[in-house]
């Protein structure tokens, strides 16, 4: 028997040593192969002056998209967001520990810097720190009214998967927040998690147009009736691409995407630059008035500032009309928005940034005594309770946010939001990426940050000596100017009053 067992062992190992020979001449032969047409054409330069090894430059470039945050980068040195900021917001969902020790590892004499004036004799308020109730769109047939401070910004299904947008709707719910459903219409995923919607109508209409693309007044008034939402906001622009329409890759439209937004499945989502209706003050004016009269809701716009030349003209005209016939709200985005597409030329050059054109939109509703009227809700880039913090010492009533809340979910800033390839599953609709996203825990992720958020906005709110977090104003922030030395919001972004022209 052990005879019989050697000469298996045997047989077994020279028919593997042949196939392993075979294979290796078949690696060889298929290098030889990438050898020669690498060195013969002519298009890539690389790979002609380092033929097959040339390759593995790609393969290196793609995996440095999900490396480099652990390995490569500082603290606070990466782009879009940091680690320091992304280790925030993920400790916060989690709700673990967030304290620090040893000392700041920000540098606070970098120009820019927001440094918060704390008083000597701290608000003793209550540790809720619950926010003041606001009402949004007095003048409505249904006003909303609400004491959320931090909600979900914009973000369509479709960019985003299912999964992701239940997680979101049922955190936001728990939370006490609301979410913009983004230029893609509603989903059942949106009112399946409970929470109050903002319906955003984008340039080409999705969820409430018509054959020919046009606003149905029909459908609008069905999204309406429903009582989960609560407001509805006109997209005239957005901060990662102004001037141009959302941007959904054909691999994402699938047959149930297609059907909310009234598309073909398969074929690329893009939308107009603009709402064909729309050309002037005037006629801004009468598409929110004829959206509010037709559903009942607040209405008002949301967009990023770049040529800011028309703000007193669209002042002016609201007050000729009537503070009842204005915007309820308008929504300022920031330049440093994202998005899950757009062409880098915009993502890059394009808009006022939110630390600029914030106050501009402050100021302007100031001068003309609309302040009150119109709420604000201030956008892009704002993950954090200083940034939050700062925010509403500029004068925004309320902030919403899209990445910190994708954070929440899980999202590692792969940079693959684009090609349907999220590896987290939360910008993905293959169905075996979604699998790592479990709504039901990623929810109370997004109700921990929610709630962080607001604690800790609360807790500098009290540093400074204020009850609570809207009533920060702004002398009591301070930016670092390139002396090093800062100065007071205040004094920075003095508010201009109407007698003062």
């Amino acid at each position: 028997m052990s005879i019989e067992i050697s000469n298996f062992l045997f047989r077994f190992v020279e028919i593997m040593s042949g196939l392993f020979v075979i294979l290796i001449g078949l690696l060889m032969a298929f290098l030889a192969v990438v050898y020669v047409m690498d060195v013969t054409q002519t298009k890539n330069a690389i790979r002609r002056n380092y033929p097959v090894v040339g390759h593995f430059r790609y393969f290196f470039e793609h995996l440095g998209e999900f490396f480099r945050q652990y390995f490569f980068a500082m603290d606070r040195e990466e782009l879009p967001f940091n680690r320091a900021e992304r280790i925030w917001v993920y400790r916060s969902a989690k709700n673990l520990d967030n304290t620090v020790a040893f000392g700041s590892t920000r540098d606070l004499r970098r120009v820019g810097t927001v440094l918060f004036v704390n008083s000597p004799f701290p608000s003793l308020a209550n540790e809720s720190h619950l926010s003041q109730e606001l009402i949004i769109g007095p003048f409505c047939a249904t006003p909303y009214v609400t004491r959320s401070l931090f909600n979900v910004s914009a973000m369509s299904y479709g960019a985003l998967s299912a999964p992701a947008i239940l997680a979101l709707s049922k955190g936001a719910s728990e939370a006490g927040a609301w979410v913009n459903t983004g230029e893609g219409g509603i989903s059942n995923f949106h009112y399946e998690g409970g929470a109050d919607l903002v319906f955003q109508i984008g340039t080409a209409k999705y969820g409430v147009r018509d054959a020919q693309g046009n606003l149905s007044d029909e459908k609008l008034r069905i999204i309406a009736s429903n009582s989960q939402v609560k407001m509805i906001e006109l997209k005239l622009s957005q901060g990662a691409k102004p001037g141009k329409g959302g941007i959904l890759p054909g691999d994402k439209v699938t047959a149930e995407i297609a059907q909310i937004r009234g598309i073909t499945i398969g074929e690329d989502s893009i939308s107009p630059n603009r709402h064909i209706e729309i050309e002037s003050v005037d006629t801004l004016l009468d598409m929110i008035n004829h959206i509010r009269r037709v559903t009942g809701k607040p209405v008002g716009f949301k967009a990023v500032l770049g040529g800011y030349f028309w703000l007193d003209e669209l002042m002016a005209t609201i007050n000729e009309r009537g503070p009842k016939l204005a915007p309820d709200f308008i929504t300022v985005d920031s330049a440093e928005g994202g998005t899950g597409a757009a062409p880098m030329s915009l993502i890059d050059n394009v808009g006022l940034p939110l630390r600029e054109s914030l106050p501009m939109m402050i100021n302007a509703l100031q001068k003309y005594d609309l302040r009150e009227r119109v709420k604000v809700i201030a956008s892009g880039k704002l993950v954090t309770p200083a940034e939050v913090a700062w925010a509403l010492c500029v004068g925004a009533d309320f902030i919403a946010s899209a990445r910190g809340n994708m954070f929440a979910l899980g999202c590692i800033q792969a940079l693959q939001c684009n090609k349907n390839s999220c590896p987290t599953g939360i910008t993905t609709h293959d169905k075996k990426l979604q699998k790592g996203l479990v709504p039901e825990e990623k929810a109370i992720r997004v109700k921990n940050y929610i709630n962080n958020i607001n604690y800790e906005v609360g807790m500098i709110a009290h540093s400074c000596g204020v009850e609570e977090p809207r009533m920060l104003m702004r002398h009591h922030a301070r930016i670092v100017m390139a002396n090093s030395k800062s100065v007071p919001l205040s004094e920075l972004y003095p508010t201009v009053k109407r007698d003062a022209q």
